[in-house]
This record gives structure tokens, C-alpha cells and sequence, in this order.
């Protein structure tokens, strides 16, 4: 069966996260960091070239992929933040009210700047995320 191409791997977390720019997104992206190491408390892992991931799970779809992911994880991208949390954003648990200013994908949130939304209510976001995530990988 075919493998995923994005990959853990031995990537610099905080080299590659000295090259992001504006400065701002920089700042933003620490500050991720250390919001998901601490709710994680898991060590940030490269993922791909890109992406920064905390924690990990094994699962199997029920066409019999399986692979390894991470629980939560960001990616500085070109137009956003691109947070990736559980694998469908659409169920009703996930609490965004209030979060501010955001969209979505399948499984990814995007946000321009951190300023943009509400910390606390992210961190929510985060918590309830992995622990359904955990709940049904488990």
C-alpha cells in the first residue's frame, strides 16, 4: 500500500522556523509552538519540509490505509497559517464560536495572523480536536 509523502523527519524546527517571513508570521509561528508543545507536551517534529507536528497516532481507514500522523500541527504558508487538526472540521463539537477570524479546510483552519483570533478559544479548538482525535484512534 502506498505510503504518505509527508513524513517525519530530523528537519531543524526552529531553523526553519527562523527562515519564515514577515516578521510577524515569524512571531506567529512561535508562538504556536509553544501553544502546542504545551498542550502536547510532545517536541515539535518535522513533517515533510513544512509543516510542524506534535504528538502522533497510528490510523486505519476502513479501506485498510493506515499510516502514522501527527496530532496537531502548523505550517506557515504563502497566504495563511495553516493549523492541521483532526481530519474533519465539519462536526458539531469542534467549538469555533468566538475564535475570530478564520476558514476552513477538510481538516486544516486557516488564519492570517494570530491577532486575528481569540487564544483562548483556539486552545479550546486544539484540546477538543485531539481528544476526539485520540478518542477514536485509540
Amino acid at each position: 500500500m502506498a505510503q504518505n509523502k509527508t513524513q517525519k523527519n530530523d528537519g531543524d524546527v526552529h531553523a526553519f522556523i527562523a527562515q519564515v517571513l514577515p516578521l510577524e508570521k515569524q512571531q506567529d509561528c512561535l508562538a504556536l509552538l509553544a501553544l502546542m508543545q504545551d498542550i502536547t507536551q510532545a517536541t515539535p517534529k518535522m513533517w515533510g519540509s513544512s509543516i510542524i507536528g506534535f504528538g502522533e497516532y497510528r490510523y486505519t481507514y476502513a479501506s485498510g490505509r493506515s499510516g502514522d500522523w501527527f496530532l496537531c500541527g502548523f505550517s506557515p504558508r504563502k497566504k495563511a497559517l495553516t493549523l492541521y487538526l483532526m481530519c474533519d472540521l465539519s462536526y458539531p463539537a469542534l467549538p469555533f464560536e468566538g475564535l475570530g477570524k478564520y476558514s476552513t479546510g477538510k481538516g486544516c483552519l486557516y488564519i492570517k495572523a494570530l491577532k486575528d483570533v481569540d487564544r483562548n478559544v483556539l486552545e479550546k479548538l486544539i484540546r477538543v480536536s485531539i481528544k476526539m482525535t485520540q478518542d477514536k484512534y485509540s
